[in-house]
């Protein structure tokens, strides 16, 4: 199952995104063959929002565990976060086979 993972940020704490963005990186690249993709999120304005994880595994159990591994979590940095699950169906101009 494929499955994007949603992060809201804290107010005041972007202190705490460059502290840990070693470990955080790092992180995601102990995690690549599961984490297939990740990257922050900006409101129109420009400002950081949060961020967002393409996630590839078998439940909603096993994203959370992941979510409450990342260096970023235990600090306060993220505000909330929501897992939805993604079904792929369009992909460079064609419809994507299940």
């Amino acid at each position: 199952m494929t499955f994007i993972v949603l992060f809201e940020d804290a107010d005041g704490k972007e202190h705490l995104r460059q502290a840990h963005m070693a470990d955080h990186l790092a992180f995601l690249a102990a995690n690549a063959g599961i984490i297939t993709a990740a990257g922050p999120l900006f409101a129109a304005n420009g400002d950081g929002h949060g961020g967002m994880w393409n996630v590839a595994t078998e439940d909603v159990a096993s994203v959370e565990a992941l979510v409450r591994a990342d260096p970023f979590y235990p600090t306060g940095l993220r505000k909330t976060y929501t897992v939805l699950e993604w079904r792929h169906v369009f992909r460079d101009g064609a419809p994507v086979k299940p």
